[in-house]
């Protein structure tokens, strides 16, 4: 079965079909760091890493970029307001350069503990202006874009293609909606490609029209381009950026190079907290650190991203995430249970029915990814083949290993750690010690009411006992 993905500009599922044979290039819309990223964002980026994860397994070779907003984002998305670097500068009363190199370093921790896979390259839009400016020259002397007073603007009724992947062309934008005219704008609509500085503002640069600073949508042309040629595979986003910046995107790139822009574009739905947008007004905005001090885990999060597919709301309760960790545990107990099974000797299945079930799971699994990433589904399958196994538990050694190397196998795709599962070993009090030493030594002596006390003693102190025939595994609950 050939991988289809749904292509928001064509509004189909499409058969994916890379530009250069075995080749993926794609690119990836990264923060504006002027705050912590928030869920919403985190689900819009394990997106592209799932993605990346399922083309790498096909054998594509990814190569993926993923941008660092460091100016240039006004705080209405649009044209008017301030520079959300410089408004949080102004808050904090720091200099609004150490605030962006603040937030990208707790970004980049956060993706780790996501277990997000780094971008090939993470360019920062400060360190590519003299690009920005060159793309700029080139729209102008094309037509497609004006200056006046110092600013610089795209015209967009110069682009005949403008809407083609939001729908919103110039025609219906008139039609619907309202828009506050622009003293230097010929059309409300236009957009901004350089804009002069106000008095006091602290990012800026010098420029053939004015000091000034880039447009927010004109870094990711620049950028893109600059990394991965004038066409990418793939671009992904969060929805809320298909208008305007994806469409001006479009515009600036194709208006400057004449060649399509992209050949795919995946957008995430939203993420939605108790059936609500989420807004720190209404006190129920999460960033990942938020949901460690409630006592989940970063892995737990990503495991209730996988358990939604993309193209739907995701609604993020504590409930649900409670019960996801809960999940995620049991599979770490059985990958657990199967380290521990590598030493039985007796028992378990016949290995042709291992095989047997390891094929069809497998086949589950792959399915499910190649219909548009139907990461619901294959977590299912993966629930489904430990129920499976467990059936047939104890295993021997030459069962275990085949079913963990499997299980290795399909979390290069889900990204949940599996491999590290018995690998880090915290460290365990000496008290905890002391009494698992007694309780041991009440085993040994078959007093095996007093091995029960002390094994209920030691849950009630935070930790789990897992015997097997060679040794107790202790772990922190």
């Amino acid at each position: 079965m050939s991988f289809e993905l749904y292509n928001t500009q064509t509004k189909k599922k499409e058969k994916f079909k890379s530009r250069n044979r075995g080749k993926v290039n794609m690119y990836t819309c990264g923060p504006t760091v002027y705050d912590y990223a928030h869920i919403g964002n985190f689900r819009s980026n394990l997106t592209a890493d799932i993605l990346r994860r399922w083309l790498a397994y096909l054998g594509y070779e990814v190569t993926q970029i993923k941008n660092i907003t460091d100016v240039g984002h006004l705080v209405s998305d649009a044209d008017t307001g301030e520079d959300k670097i410089e408004a949080a500068a102004k808050k904090k009363k720091v200099d609004p350069f150490e605030i962006s190199l603040f937030y990208t370093k707790k970004f980049f921790e956060d993706e780790q503990k996501l277990n997000i896979l780094p971008a090939h390259k993470f360019p920062r839009a400060t360190k590519h202006i003299k690009q920005m400016i060159k793309a700029v020259k080139t729209l102008l002397k094309k037509g497609l874009a004006y200056e006046k007073r110092g600013n610089v603007f795209y015209e967009i009724a110069k682009f005949p293609g403008y809407g083609k992947l939001s729908g919103n062309t110039l025609e219906k934008l008139k039609q619907e909606a309202r828009v506050q005219k622009h003293p230097d704008k010929k059309n409300p609509f236009d957009f901004a490609l350089w804009k002069k500085s106000e008095p006091g503002h602290i990012m800026k640069w010098d420029s053939p029209w004015s000091e000034g600073y880039p447009g927010w949508h004109i870094e990711c042309s620049v950028m893109s381009m600059e990394y991965l040629g004038d066409t990418l595979d793939i671009h992904t986003g969060g929805e809320d950026n298909i208008f305007p910046h994806h469409e001006n995107e479009i515009a600036q790139s194709e208006g400057i190079t004449g060649k399509p822009f992209c050949t795919f574009w995946v957008h995430t739905s939203w993420l939605l907290v108790d059936n609500a947008k989420m807004s720190k007004s209404k006190s129920n905005f999460y960033t990942l650190r938020d949901l460690e001090k409630m006592g989940y885990s970063p892995l737990a999060f990503r495991m209730l991203v996988l358990q939604s597919h993309y193209k739907k709301h995701l609604n993020f309760t504590k409930g649900a995430i409670t019960a996801t960790q809960v999940g995620l545990q049991k599979i770490y107990d059985f990958i657990e249970t199967l380290l521990l099974d590598k030493g039985y000797e007796k028992g378990g299945a016949p290995p042709r029915e291992i095989d047997k079930l390891i094929r069809e799971y497998k086949e589950k699994f792959e399915t499910a990814m190649n219909n548009d990433l139907n990461t619901p589904q294959a977590v299912a399958s993966l629930f489904e083949f430990i129920r499976k196994i467990n059936s047939l538990a104890p295993l021997r050694k030459k069962e275990a290993k085949p079913i963990y190397d499997f299980l290795i196998q399909l979390d290069q795709v889900l990204g949940l750690n599996l491999d590290k599962i018995g690998k880090q070993k915290p460290a365990i009090p000496v008290k905890i010690k002391s009494l698992i030493q007694k309780r041991e030594e009440a085993r040994q002596k078959k007093d095996f009411k007093k091995a029960d006390e002390l094994r209920i003693k030691i849950e009630k102190l935070g930790y789990q006992l897992k015997d097997s025939k060679k040794e107790t595994v202790v772990k922190k609950k």
